[in-house]
């Protein structure tokens, strides 16, 4: 039903067990463990742009929590209109809540067709019982049966592949049955070896998925920390989520393990460098706004008028030129007028008037006058 996942994983997983395999060996278990390793990080580098914009979507939906939680407030009792508005809302800023959780989702088809693939090595049959310092493959009804891409010799290297003794295919819960097809190895019960190796690698996927919440939670603004339904997620992510991998992992087996370890390592690097890229791009753009800024802002000593752009400085005409007085010929008429009043003797300072041509016309008059009269007392002397 779900070959179109099966093929596709079993494909990756062979490519890189031919590749590791060619340098340590088909049967070795740290090439079945690095082809495991690596199948990881092709199918995170496939899903990296969707990664990357899961941030994006989740950075922008919280910047619009203030506005979500406005429409909310608005349309309380209209459920029908809140809706309308929030996709309004979403399409103006060009929001997709399906971003936010498609790179969650196209992992877990990825964990189910790797989890199925790997049991499908191992399922277990009659005949059990080791033999030979090796195992019995007869103990598996498949040890001979191709798996998807797989050949029975494929088959077959996967079930001896051990690290540090204990078989990748299996698990600490594994029934006893299974376990006894494993031949001890180096003198060390495989029950032991399964404890040694699966337990150090459970604790690791454990704190290795609290940290990323961790990260997660860290770079979450206060307004979407504060939501209830977010609050509650932050905690079930820092500790359920880690404790539930401690506790499962004695039903995984040690490959499942693996993978789990691995694909928590890539989140973590993978996150700081998209958030740090992220800040780089931020940073730059506020840079950018303040040398905007600084280049539309007004020169030293100018005033410019509220929401008014700065006027372009206008050249004046010659006839312009040659009818606005300088400031030199002004100051040279002060001077003029400061001189002449001290040669009079007044201490005033004030310009004297400029004679008109009718200011002439009137001192001719007064003249005139002053003579009259001084010939009509003449007469009266007489």
């Amino acid at each position: 039903m779900l070959d179109f996942i099966y093929y596709p994983v079993s494909w990756i997983l062979w490519f890189w067990h031919r590749v590791f395999g060619f340098v340590l060996g088909k049967d070795n278990g740290l090439a079945w463990a690095l082809a495991v390793v690596f199948l990881v990080f092709t199918l995170r580098l496939v899903l990296y742009k969707p990664f990357v914009k899961q941030v994006r979507t989740t950075k922008q939906m919280q910047e619009l929590q203030p506005q979500i939680k406005e429409l909310q407030k608005k349309y309380k009792n209209d459920r029908q209109k809140m809706a309308l508005e929030m996709q309004k809302l979403q399409k103006d800023h060009g929001f997709n809540p399906l971003m936010g959780c498609l790179p969650v989702l196209a992992q877990v088809p990825v964990f189910i067709g790797l989890y199925h693939v790997l049991r499908s090595f191992n399922r277990v049959g009659g005949g059990i019982g080791g033999f030979g310092g090796g195992m019995n493959m007869d103990a598996f009804t498949n040890a001979h049966t191709p798996n998807y891409v797989f050949n029975a010799d494929d088959v077959q290297s996967f079930l001896r592949a051990r690290i540090f003794g204990a078989p990748i295919s299996a698990a600490i819960t594994t029934p006893k049955a299974q376990l006894e097809a494993f031949a001890d190895y180096g003198g060390i019960p495989t029950v032991t070896a399964m404890v040694i190796v699966a337990v150090p690698l459970m604790i690791v996927a454990g704190l290795a998925t609290h940290f990323n919440a961790r990260a997660s939670v860290a770079r979450q603004s206060a307004e979407a920390a504060a939501n209830p339904q977010a609050a509650i997620m932050n905690k079930l992510a820092l500790w359920v989520f880690p404790l539930g991998v401690v506790v499962g992992g004695p039903f995984l087996p040690i490959a499942i393990l693996i993978y789990w370890v691995s694909n928590n390592i890539w989140t973590y690097g993978q996150q700081h460098l998209v958030f740090g890229r992220m800040e780089k791009e931020e940073e730059k753009k506020k840079q950018e706004a303040v040398e905007r800024r600084a280049a539309n802002a007004p020169k030293p000593g100018a005033k410019p008028k509220p929401g008014a752009k700065p006027a372009a400085k206008k050249e004046p005409s010659a006839d312009e030129s040659a009818d606005t007085p300088d400031a030199s010929d002004a100051s040279a008429t002060d001077s003029v007028g400061e001189s002449t009043a001290a040669r009079n003797g007044s201490g005033s300072t004030k310009p004297r008037k400029t004679t008109t041509s009718s200011g002439k016309q009137g001192g001719q008059g007064n003249r005139k006058r002053s003579g009259n009269r001084g010939r009509a007392n003449q007469k009266r002397r007489r």
